[in-house]
């Protein structure tokens, strides 16, 4: 009797508890989740939502905008904005000789050339040579507002440079520097923000891109020549300022993040220094701009030295150089898809030192020297559009902007020591009528870029035939 009773009664508690936890489940069902998580921790609840409050961007810092896919049409709206970005910031620095030959021949007729010539230096240099505070801001601010900031910057210092008719050095630091430093702001977001859009598209993209500066040289120069002929410089130099200040604002609103870069506690990750990829890139980034001027600057001067052209022909040179520099940074943005951006980087930095050295240097005809002209154009624009698409590829999207800051620190150092280099070659050793020293100084340093490219194919993928 006693044992049944004990197992009657332990069946009437069992029964009862489970009747219970059923009620209660279908209690907690009906409350809302919201509520269930108040009640459940409500003070980790309110805690996670004043972290969030804390993680919301202000108004000047990084923004993502996540909810556009990748490769979707707002990458192409990206891409216009940063291209007729460009177009107004390297088109200037482009189109720097028609002020520089004004006023060697009429503001300031006493001055040398190579001083004058140092304006347009600065402009390229101090572009290149701020490119890690460039990325450094783009990584923390809204890249909108950097790209816009740059923009009144490039515009308040042609304007300003437009009242210094009276002093070389004002010009140097208005005209020179300080629009150096806006194209800067300019020119980082420009060429980063398209590929954090694209993935399948992302060399075409940056290829267009890039492309828009020299688009801008090709008609800024001829359009400046005829404002400074019409109005004088100092006008020339307002109606510019005015029209890149409109022209940057209106794009800078389409240069959206699509991805929020993660704080670090460095402002800057220099251990990427320590990754033999990006040494390689830097060294051949280094030795492929010491290279790069060479042909803009130079084969004018051959064209009527060696030659016997007029200077008009000269001049022509210079365009084709810059017209097929602009196609190739098209062209080789969509090679790049079907056969690899590392893979297209390297036939473009061989193309281009075969054309030095192989047509240019050891004829002295027309007809090859326009072939060499074309043929470096062609390629050397490749070399100038897919580095950034490379640093994208190899280190993220998230880090671009501050990679790709390292690298023009690169550029600013090669620029820096080409040109000055090929000059004395041409004077002490060519006594201005020799080119094959300068010629062969230029092929070299491309052939040296090569190679260092090659290293960095075979570090990343020792696979000879895959798309890399």
């Amino acid at each position: 009797m006693s044992y049944s009773s004990n197992r009657m009664a332990e069946s009437s508690m069992r029964g009862s508890r489970d009747s219970s936890l059923v009620n209660s489940t279908e209690t907690k069902a009906m409350v809302p989740d919201n509520i269930k998580a108040e009640q459940a921790e409500p003070n980790n609840a309110l805690d996670f939502t004043g972290e969030e409050e804390r993680k919301q961007p202000r108004w000047w810092e990084n923004k993502p905008y996540e909810q556009k896919a990748v490769d979707s049409a707002y990458g192409w709206v990206v891409v216009v904005c940063g291209s007729l970005m460009l177009m107004f910031s390297m088109g200037c620095v482009n189109s720097y000789g028609s002020y520089q030959t004004y006023y060697h021949l009429n503001q300031f007729p006493s001055e040398e050339m190579s001083t004058l010539s140092w304006i347009g230096t600065l402009q390229w240099a101090a572009m290149n040579a701020v490119g890690i505070p460039a990325g450094i801001l783009c990584e923390r601010m809204d890249t909108r507002l950097v790209s816009f900031i740059g923009g009144l910057i490039m515009g308040a210092a042609l304007i300003i440079a437009s009242f210094c008719d009276s002093a070389v050095w004002k010009l140097l630091v208005t005209q020179g520097i300080i629009f150096g430093l806006g194209a800067s702001l300019v020119f980082i977001p420009a060429v980063t923000i398209p590929s954090q859009w694209f993935i399948k598209h992302r060399p075409l993209a940056v290829g267009i891109v890039v492309a828009g500066g020299g688009v801008g040289g090709l008609w800024l120069t001829p359009a400046t020549d005829s404002m400074i002929n019409s109005l004088g410089t100092g006008w020339a130099l307002r109606i510019t300022g005015i029209i890149v200040v409109v022209i940057n604002s209106v794009c800078s609103i389409g240069m959206r993040n699509r991805l929020r870069v993660q704080s670090r506690d460095k402002v800057v990750d220099f251990s990427v220094l320590r990754d033999i990829r990006f040494l390689c890139v830097f060294a051949g980034t280094i030795c492929g701009t010491i290279a790069y001027f060479t042909p803009f600057f130079n084969m004018p001067s051959f064209a009527v030295v060696v030659l016997g052209h007029s200077t008009s022909f000269g001049t022509n040179l210079v365009t084709i150089i810059n017209a097929m520099s602009t196609l190739g940074r098209v062209v080789t943005g969509q090679v790049a898809v079907y056969l690899g951006n590392i893979n297209t980087l390297l036939i473009c930095t061989l193309m281009a030192a075969l054309s030095e050295l192989v047509l240019w240097l050891p004829f002295e005809t027309t007809g090859t020297t326009v072939a060499s002209a074309v043929i470096y154009g062609l390629f050397c624009g490749g070399f100038i559009g897919l580095i950034p698409v490379i640093m994208a590829d190899l280190w993220g999207v998230q880090r671009i902007s501050t990679i790709v800051g390292l690298v023009y620190i690169a550029s600013f150092a090669g620029g820096m020591i080409g040109a000055p280099a090929s000059g004395a070659i041409l004077d002490t050793v060519g006594h201005n009528t020799d080119f094959k020293p300068t010629i062969a100084f230029s092929g070299a340093f491309m052939s040296v870029a090569f190679i260092f490219f090659v290293g960095l194919r075979f570090i990343a993928n020792k696979s000879l035939f895959s798309k890399l």
